[in-house]
């Protein structure tokens, strides 16, 4: 399946995650659809603790101040469940919602699956009305895109 177009009302999904918060974990479900009016950054991920996804994920946390700012929420969404993304959240301390993705429907509605490999680092910036305003997709995805241009891209809103 190929990725939404630019301007396309992005894939609507359900789907189960945790938010690490003031050394509390929250579970509970995250529907793209009841976020309109909220610029949402979804930021997919091959894997949980791995040394590139560490990097790219920490790097939004440290910016997660200035997303916020710009009115923006960050989600990361990889094909592991809760409690793996429970603990990589609790081990970097990240404050924004890793969801679970274990089936693969929200890869596959995006058009981010990668055969054999599970996910191709992928950035959707989804705009206020639910459109796809910027992405990204990796073809392998060892390096990943920096707050400062997610930010970026954020402005032109």
């Amino acid at each position: 399946m190929s990725t939404p177009e630019l301007g396309a009302v992005a894939p609507d999904f359900t789907l189960p995650g945790v938010v690490f918060d003031d050394n509390e974990a929250t579970t509970r479900h995250f529907t793209l659809s009841e976020r309109r009016g909220t610029p949402i950054v979804l930021a997919f991920y091959p894997a949980d603790n791995s040394p590139s996804c560490t990097a790219q994920l920490c790097s939004y946390q440290d910016e997660l101040d200035e997303f916020r700012k710009l009115g923006a929420e960050v989600w990361g969404i990889s094909r592991q469940n809760q409690s793996s993304h429970e603990r990589f959240a609790r081990s970097k301390r990240l404050g924004f919602p890793l969801l679970a993705d274990e089936r693969g429907d929200v890869v596959s509605a995006y058009g981010v699956g990668l055969m054999g490999l599970g996910v191709r680092r992928s950035i959707f910036i989804i705009n206020e009305e639910g459109r796809v305003h910027w992405k990204h997709v990796s073809l392998v995805g060892v390096t990943f895109q920096k707050a400062n241009t997610l930010t970026k891209q954020l402005h032109t809103l």
